[in-house]
């Protein structure tokens, strides 16, 4: 068996989005595959057939996203495979170009072409299409204009690059640039008259378009704002006859999410309760009669996120987490430290339809038969079939690998923190382990903080596995999996969930005494930099560090980041203004002057979520008090570095982290 090397992640396939046809006859789903040479990500159609076969749809790397035409026989899917038009994308004309294949042979012929950057497509019928569209006011549509106009549009855009206006809050979002006035805005389109008429106003965002059962109507989520975007979103229904909008009003005060017709007169929704726990209480799924107006809560003792919290390295893309389909509506949790698929009726039973193991990424449901993508045991994503609550592997995209290299079972450790509370951990022995050796180790913490580790594959643990280290990983409170009171730690950063993290790692070394306990590192993305921060900063048990996309100081994360002004007033509950010493007291860099432990920071330039100026500030700090240091910043990468990066910043990144950790653990 070969050792697992640093680049192996850039061989791994990576599945996504998989849907049935409308007529059941094929899925579909995208394959995703990295590119070194290039530095980017190929991504082809494939299909799945009844037969269980898999074969390739599209194969010039383009393609990623796509939508089923209702005849079942054709996908419809955006491209710039057209070498003319990347030319236009790459001088700056904003489009998109629309494709359609027939699953049954024959090559993709291009179809229509809209001049806005369309993020979302539905078919109505065969030439009419509800759209989400980027609308900028700040663009003129070139659409129409004669060719001296348009060249003037082109190069007054050109010379607006130099300029960013910020006039609300958010101004910018991660991996989605600078968004001041932009919105993803609802439009009906006529292909064959090629021409766009708006159904919302300029000031809303829209998402989850769902149709009712003949087509005739849609619901979605929208928000509505200015100067400030609000947290509370709203249903609304738009009937595709009368062309009438119409917000659903009588809803309790919730945060509306994904809603379906379930009866032409019944809507079934998935909504954040306005309760005690902020904004990472755990939602509710809810059944609306649209004629009595009211609204019945069908999960009330349902306590689980809905939705996959399962960290891995190893995916690219994702699917929807709440589906309808024959009446019922299915629907993903985190349940511990595993995602589960459900469903459930209008009466509110629920049944679950996968077991207590790994991840499901993406699934699909047509009458009978479910479908999905996931993490299961040690391997790498595949596609499974589930009859009867058994799961059939259909694909071995990565087989080859899992059967060649020395993949670590993590071992469960499971301590007591404090009165009734159970934290759930994992251990990885290096390979070729010895009992009779010493062996440095690495402590990993996992983002969110509403997120949880298992024992599912993730490359950057196993690698470090075998390269020699001892690697352990906890999901503190704050994790997703047990409940709203388990992830509560509004107030508490750097206090609790420190607490749980410390206890855990004393737990590691009472259990494996072949640890050096002279030579144990702690990294961390997220809010796990955030806590590899804190923890530099009240102990020195550790030998070297490696804090990355980090948060240092609330007051700075307050007004610089996409979400700064909610989430650290939710989370820390304070703001500047009304408690600025509640900030400052959980934020790292108010005890940078106590930390001794050679640090490393990584950060990317276009992370907007905890954007670069958090790694600076420990950075100047620790170099300021005379602590060893390094940082090392990405440009043109965001928040999601470690996951979906380009593939050699990635190498970069896991090069970086690993050769700090030889440096310091591994010294003679």
């Amino acid at each position: 068996m070969e050792r697992i090397e640093l680049k192996d992640f850039t061989h791994f396939k990576f599945l996504s989005d998989i849907q049935h046809a409308p007529k059941g006859k094929a899925a579909c789903f995208v394959l995703h595959e990295s590119d070194v040479e290039e530095n980017k990500y190929s991504s082809n159609l494939w299909l799945r057939w009844a037969d269980n076969k898999l074969t390739p749809l599209t194969t010039l790397q383009e393609e990623r996203n796509f939508t089923w035409r209702q005849d079942g026989e054709r996908i419809l899917f955006p491209s710039m495979r057209d070498a003319k038009d990347k030319e236009k994308a790459k001088n700056g004309e904003i489009f998109t170009q629309f494709y359609e294949i027939n699953i049954n042979g024959g090559e993709a012929q291009k179809t229509f072409r809209v001049n806005k950057r369309v993020t979302s497509i539905h078919e109505i019928n065969e030439d009419t299409f509800l759209m989400t569209v980027v609308f900028d006011p700040y663009s003129k549509d070139l659409e129409g204009l004669d060719g001296a106009t348009k060249q003037e549009e082109m190069k007054r855009r050109k010379e607006e690059l130099d300029y960013e206006v910020f006039e609300e809050i958010p101004f910018w979002s991660n991996g989605g640039g600078y968004t001041n006035k932009k919105r993803n805005r609802l439009y009906l389109y006529n292909a064959k008259e090629n021409k766009l008429e708006a159904i919302t106003d300029e000031t809303m965002v829209v998402y989850g378009i769902r149709f009712n059962s003949d087509r005739t109507k849609i619901i979605f989520t929208g928000n509505f704002f200015t100067d400030k975007m609000e947290l509370v979103n709203h249903l609304f229904i738009y009937d595709l006859g009368s062309k009438k909008l119409e917000k659903i009003d009588f809803l309790p005060t919730v945060i509306q999410s994904s809603a379906n017709f379930i009866e032409d007169n019944k809507i079934i929704y998935v909504g954040r309760p306005n309760g005690k726990f902020g904004l990472n209480e755990n939602t509710k799924i809810y059944l609306a009669d649209l004629d009595e107006k009211t609204v019945k809560c069908l999960t009330p003792d349902l306590d689980y996120s809905i939705n996959s919290s399962v960290g891995s390295d190893c995916r690219f893309g994702g699917g929807e987490p709440v589906k309808l389909e024959g009446g019922y509506l299915y629907f993903v949790t985190t349940e511990g430290e595993y995602s589960i698929l459900n469903r459930i009726n209008q009466e509110g039973v629920i049944e679950k339809l996968t077991g207590q193991n790994g991840s499901v990424d993406s699934y699909s449901v047509k009458g009978d038969e479910i479908l999905f993508i996931g993490l299961r045991g040690q391997n790498l994503q595949e596609i499974y079939l589930l009859e009867e609550q058994e799961e059939k592997k259909i694909s071995q995209f990565n087989d080859e690998f899992m059967k060649t290299k020395k993949v670590i079972k993590p071992e469960k450790l499971t301590i007591e923190t404090d009165q009734d509370v159970m934290i759930d951990g994992w251990i990885m022995k290096p390979a070729d382990f010895d009992a009779n050796k010493k062996y440095p180790a690495i402590l990993n913490i996992h983002g969110g903080p509403k997120t949880v580790y298992s024992d599912v594959y993730y490359h950057e643990m196993q690698y470090w596995a075998n390269e020699g280290y001892v690697v352990f990983f906890c999901n503190p409170r704050g994790s997703d999996g047990k409940g709203n009171e388990f992830v509560d730690i509004r107030g508490k950063y750097g206090t609790i969930d420190y607490d749980d993290i410390m206890k855990f790692t004393d737990a590691v070394i009472e259990k494996c005494d072949f640890i050096d306990t002279e030579s144990i590192g702690v990294t961390g993305g997220s809010y796990g930099g955030f806590m590899t921060n804190w923890i530099i900063g009240h102990t020195h048990r550790f030998k070297a560090a490696a804090s990355q996309r980090s948060i240092a100081n609330w007051t700075s994360f307050f007004g610089t980041t996409d979400i700064g002004y909610f989430f650290a007033d939710d989370q820390i509950t304070a703001t500047p203004w009304n408690t600025q010493e509640k900030l400052w007291k959980h934020s790292p860099l108010a005890y940078a002057d106590k930390v001794k432990t050679p640090t490393l920071f990584i950060h990317a330039e276009a992370d907007y979520r905890c954007w670069v100026v958090e790694g600076m500030q420990m950075f100047t700090a620790l170099k300021f008090h005379g602590v060893p240091s390094r940082m090392c910043m990405f440009r043109e990468e965001n928040h999601e570095l470690s996951r979906s990066g380009k593939p050699k910043h990635r190498i970069r990144r896991l090069e970086e982290i690993t050769n700090w950790f030889n440096q310091y653990l591994k010294a003679e």
